[in-house]
């Protein structure tokens, strides 16, 4: 038996998903910037995955701009506006962003650039009222991340947004892990620039977009033939933004079944483990992403830190379950989490976290199964936790 429970990671590319990429590869393998027939077909089946994706998050199909995927479309929010000053100005992020954003920021600051981190709650929160107090006259961009892969926060995006319209300030969101699992309007929502990542939503590796408002004007950062309305020059990869587009055109579709089956799965994996005294909640545990469950692994006597959150990833991968110690882009280091250290655990604590993501193929039984194996596995590891509940 095998569960897989990093959907937050990435996700298996659906099959019609993959059936539209054969028949692209096969049939619509054109340059899509070519004048003839080839062409115009490779051209056609990639406005429509325009099309497909704006529909996903209520957008001008004209406002889509493909890229290589999330970070990409981070880089391109935060370079882009950069490039249009000559001279370092000020940005603002949260302490909680992905890396996409929290070191494209940092990059900046090493050029002179003023970046200023805001604080978040214990829940990984941004208050609306920090946001406002740090805003200074040479504010160009606010960048707060929507749903937190790690500990699965949903941030108060629209009053967020609000205060940098009314400011003229231009406000970008990594939506990243709430496309296709949450609604997003960006007619109503007060974004300016917003990524999307195809991997993430059951589409293939290789693909995203960011959502440009129209009249917002950024810098390419890749330059060339002038693709993608001069802001993003290459070849597009069309085969497979055409998987990106049918992945979104489903998730759209299926969205309120699934969003409402994903919450009662999540919500009964929480109770199920909530009852352990080696594990402790992060993150808000109801404004948060349908799909995420995170905790902390501590120990009452004080050993805390001798089991780890890769610890108990790599106990459940030899069980047959993934899950993650964190943000994947960091899986590979035995650090603490940054994301932890800014909502206030201690060093240590912060290198216990761990996170189950659940996805369209999860099910009850995954989700008991799952928990048992984690109490069996903790009480193996922690005896001394064990024999405190007995």
């Amino acid at each position: 038996m095998q569960i897989y429970l990093d959907h937050s990671a990435t996700t298996p590319t659906r099959p019609e998903a993959i059936d539209a990429m054969q028949k692209a590869l096969t049939q619509q393998w054109g340059n899509p910037s070519s004048l003839h027939e080839w062409g115009q077909r490779a051209a056609t089946a990639l406005e429509l995955a325009r099309m497909q994706v704006a529909g996903l998050i209520n957008a001008l199909p004209e406002s889509i701009v493909f890229t290589s995927g999330g970070t990409e479309s981070d880089n391109l929010a935060i370079m882009g506006i950069a490039r249009l000053y000559p001279t370092p100005q000020h940005i603002i992020i949260s302490s909680v962003e992905h890396s996409a954003v929290s070191e494209t920021a940092r990059q900046l600051e090493q050029s002179g650039w003023e970046v200023t981190r805001l604080p978040v709650d214990k829940f990984g929160r941004v208050h609306p009222w920090d946001l406002q107090q740090s805003v200074r006259s040479n504010t160009v961009l606010i960048s707060i991340i929507y749903g937190q892969s790690e500990v699965g926060t949903l941030q108060p995006i629209e009053a967020l947004g609000q205060i940098a319209r009314d400011r003229n300030i231009m406000f970008h969101t990594d939506a990243v892990q709430v496309a296709g699992r949450l609604p997003i309007d960006v007619q109503k929502l007060p974004v300016d620039l917003l990524s999307l990542s195809s991997h993430k939503l059951y589409g293939p590796q290789g693909a995203g977009a960011l959502y440009v408002r129209p009249g917002v004007e950024l810098a390419p950062i890749l330059t060339g033939g002038g693709q993608e309305l001069k802001l993003r020059s290459g070849t597009q990869a069309v085969p497979i933004i055409v998987g990106f587009g049918v992945a979104a055109e489903l998730a759209s579709q299926e969205m309120d079944a699934e969003t409402a089956r994903l919450i009662e799965l999540r919500d009964r994996l929480f109770d199920q483990l909530s009852h352990i005294p080696s594990l402790v909640e992060t993150g808000d545990r109801y404004c948060r992403l349908p799909h995420h469950v995170s905790f902390c692994i501590v120990s009452p006597d004080g050993d805390t830190g001798k089991v780890t959150g890769k610890t108990l990833v790599r106990q459940l991968n030899l069980a047959g379950i993934g899950i993650s110690s964190g943000s994947a882009c960091n899986s590979g280091k035995l650090t603490p989490s940054p994301i932890l250290l800014a909502m206030g655990y201690s060093k240590t604590m912060a290198v216990g976290g761990i996170r189950l993501s659940l996805g369209r193929e999860t099910t009850e039984a995954d989700v008991d199964w799952t928990a048992s194996a984690i109490e069996q596995i903790l009480d193996r590891l922690m005896p001394k936790v064990a024999l405190s509940r007995r």
